[in-house]
């Protein structure tokens, strides 16, 4: 028989599975609006060519990875 304890114990991974769920589901709803962006095939910048692997990446890039790097520093 389960004490108040196990109980506890047991709704208080139920409620964190069910966090992590909605969490789960905001993240992929979060990407799959991303995927309607347009990725450029340039780099706004400096103009070199942005490689389809990182395109498919990063939904919407406009940087080549080099001019991001720039950026973000």
């Amino acid at each position: 028989m389960a004490d108040a304890a196990d109980i506890a114990t047991e709704r208080e991974c139920i409620l964190r599975q069910e966090a992590l769920a909605r969490l789960h589901a905001a993240r992929g709803a979060q990407r799959t609006s991303l995927t309607g962006l347009t990725s450029r095939a340039t780099c706004e910048e400096c103009g070199d060519p942005i490689p389809q692997a990182r395109r498919a990446a990063v939904p919407g890039v406009r940087l080549c990875i080099t001019c991001q790097k720039e950026l973000e520093a």
